[in-house]
């Protein structure tokens, strides 16, 4: 299983609340003072204006192996699918109520939604089938649905894979991390640099459902949309 940060859409986002931070704290000084909650509220547009943040990427292999049995003879097929796998955050979902300032503790604190587990995109290419048809896979032509069975297997443990508490926790961390330095940059740019920002997810803050998001399709979608690829 290899696994790799997705950087592209998190330093966009660093970048437009880095300018909106620097903007908005001049602005504040002309007329008065910067305000804290004011620069959140811009960095919480922008951040919801991206939509979906990609924070965390992985690809994972599955091996299937699917077996028959009919007129006393026996055949089976090994299916060995690679797929990638996102893992993304929905900014739009990000609310009013998920951002507070607390003057007194100069902490920004951020309530994020829970890590979904897009995909996964399986890789037709790169996959390996085999086993023979044997006695029985002359007579009934048995091919078709072990392999149908093994493709179908294929990609709810590619599912599986991607919702295990390793990668789930290393997930939620890149997003933390990834959250927090675009709320806190703003801040910085503005003149608070002892501004302390905190990314936390509903369920460590009891705010909201903390079970996360499978956007996971159907595998006949997904073998679908790998096919229209590979033309």
């Amino acid at each position: 299983m290899k696994k790799w940060m997705v950087a592209g859409a998190v330093a966009a986002a660093l970048l437009i609340g880095l300018l909106l931070g620097g903007t908005l704290g001049l602005f504040d000084r002309v007329i008065g003072g910067p305000k804290p909650e004011t620069i959140a509220s811009a960095s919480l547009e922008s951040m919801r204006a991206q939509s979906r943040l990609n924070v965390f990427a992985a690809r994972y292999v599955s091996v299937t192996t699917s077996k028959v049995s009919r007129f006393g003879f026996s055949n089976e097929r090994t299916l060995i699918l690679p797929g990638d796998v996102r893992y993304e955050v929905d900014l739009a979902k990000l609310g009013d109520r998920d951002v507070r300032w607390d003057a007194g503790s100069k902490t920004l604190t951020v309530t994020i939604p829970d890590v979904e587990v897009a995909g996964p995109e399986v890789d037709l290419a790169k996959a390996r089938e085999y086993g023979g048809g044997g006695i029985i896979g002359a007579i009934a032509n048995t091919q078709p649905q072990l392999d149908q069975a093994n493709r179908a297997a294929a990609v709810t443990d590619l599912r599986k894979q991607a919702a295990a508490d390793t990668p789930m926790r290393l997930a939620r961390e890149a997003a933390r991390q990834a959250i927090a330095r675009s709320f806190a940059m703003p801040l910085r740019a503005a003149g608070f640099e002892d501004a302390k920002v905190v990314a936390r997810f509903p369920f460590e803050s009891g705010t909201r459902d903390p079970s996360y998001i499978d956007q996971s399709r159907s595998y006949n979608e997904v073998l679908e949309e790998a096919a229209r690829k590979r033309r």
